[in-house]
């Protein structure tokens, strides 16, 4: 049967140290039992301890791409990572409009783990007035909420005004991810609904370094599960479950933020889950 496998596509920039954007997007995939194609948005020179430089696509190769990944394959999910500057985001949104690609993800990327800027500042409105509104589900962390809310978010209440606001700006979904920052001893994030419907995914805390792509790894579980079908809420559950297992069964990968472990299984899931 042609294409009849599942298949998703993650839109995003490389990391050659291998453990975030699209290099974590395809291991997760992998592992979530769907096939994963890729556009590649930007190209990082990064490893654990941080990203030493970064150089984003021509247009012209951004949208040939996205076309022969659209003309010969057949995309049920798709995710957006790293997007670098504004003529990236704008041909991103370009293609995305050009084609039909399924439910969209949208992992704002905007700070690594070190520190370095991946999004230019200038980008921002950018992304808040043509991609949000694309989005089926949005996946910013605090800070990331906070830039593109223009609040900050010191409290559970907080995250709840924060996803209000997401969402008045056109996002049907919205993961506000409060890591450790919020609720002490776990890792509390706020789900709101289309429907208008909420609730909090919370897991306990794991005491490691190794957490680099964790927002490259939910997104993309999420985006794996919508390619299968599921729905929102329990895509958002099992890219929970997911990431708490990689984060807690750690690998030992460099000398900085580590990456997280691909291979982990969540308790009491099949293999063909």
């Amino acid at each position: 049967m042609v294409n009849g496998t599942v298949q998703t596509l993650t839109i995003a920039g490389t990391d050659s140290g291998g453990g975030a954007g699209v290099m974590a997007d395809i291991k997760t995939m992998q592992e979530r039992h769907v096939f994963s194609a890729a556009v590649v948005v930007a190209v990082t020179a990064q490893n654990t301890l941080g990203v030493a430089d970064f150089m984003a696509m021509p247009k012209k190769m951004i949208d040939e791409q996205f076309k022969s990944v659209a003309e010969d394959l057949k995309i049920r999910a798709a995710k957006t990572g790293m997007l670098a500057d504004v003529p990236t985001v704008e041909a991103v949104v370009e293609n995305l409009k050009k084609y039909d690609l399924g439910p969209l993800t949208v992992d704002p990327v905007m700070i690594a783990k070190g520190g370095a800027r991946l999004l230019s500042e200038d980008a921002i409105q950018t992304v808040k007035t043509e991609l949000l509104p694309l989005a089926t589900i949005l996946t910013p962390n605090l800070p990331e909420a906070e830039e593109l809310t223009g609040m900050q978010i010191k409290s559970e209440d907080d995250m709840k005004t924060a996803a209000q606001k997401l969402q008045d700006m056109g996002v049907k979904n919205v993961l506000v991810k409060g890591g450790h920052n919020i609720s002490e001893g776990k890792s509390s994030d706020f789900v709101l609904l289309e429907d208008g419907n909420s609730f909090w995914v919370t897991s306990p805390r794991v005491d490691t370094n190794r957490t680099h792509g964790t927002g490259d790894t939910l997104s993309s579980c999420i985006t794996a599960e919508l390619a299968k079908g599921k729905s929102v809420e329990d895509a958002i559950r099992i890219g929970k479950r997911y990431v708490s297992a990689t984060i807690a069964d750690g690998i030992q990968v460099g000398h900085g933020h580590g990456p997280l472990n691909h291979w982990a299984k969540i308790e009491g899931e099949n293999d063909d889950d």
